[in-house]
């Protein structure tokens, strides 16, 4: 069971609910899910998990790795697989979605600002907002 596996590699024990938001995570189409929605398809497949058993086992799948969190503003955040893939986010101000972006040019703008300081570039979060067009 590579879902078992994986978590185990994280010293998570595999837990029916940590194994089932996993794979839920790894099948959704949707990449980025807030705790409500994770709570809202569980139930719509069946399994009924408590929202603050959702909440939990987010923070618990963030301290591990396996999960990052951003924060959209106005106490909104999301989570997504961590892929280890430095990216931004472009979030609509009409419907909420969340939108990926990598740009080179960004990332070696930061990566010279962190020098400017005596900081080198370990990570780092953009979060864009507009309406589209």
């Amino acid at each position: 069971m590579a879902h078992a596996s994986k978590l185990k590699d994280t010293g998570l024990k595999a837990t029916l609910p940590r194994m089932k938001v996993l794979e839920l995570f790894e099948r959704s189409a949707q990449r980025h899910l807030a705790a409500e929605d994770v709570y809202r398809q569980m139930l719509s497949v069946g399994t009924d998990l408590g929202l603050a058993t959702v909440y939990r086992v987010l923070a618990q799948f963030e301290q591990a790795g396996l999960l990052k969190k951003s924060q959209l503003g106005a106490g909104r955040a999301v989570y997504e697989l961590n892929d280890e893939q430095h990216h931004g986010h472009l979030v609509s101000l009409v419907d909420g979605t969340v939108h990926e972006f990598f740009d080179p040019q960004i990332e070696e703008r930061l990566t010279a600002i962190a020098l400017e300081q005596g900081f080198e570039l370990t990570d780092y979060v953009v979060t864009v907002f507009g309406r589209p067009r």
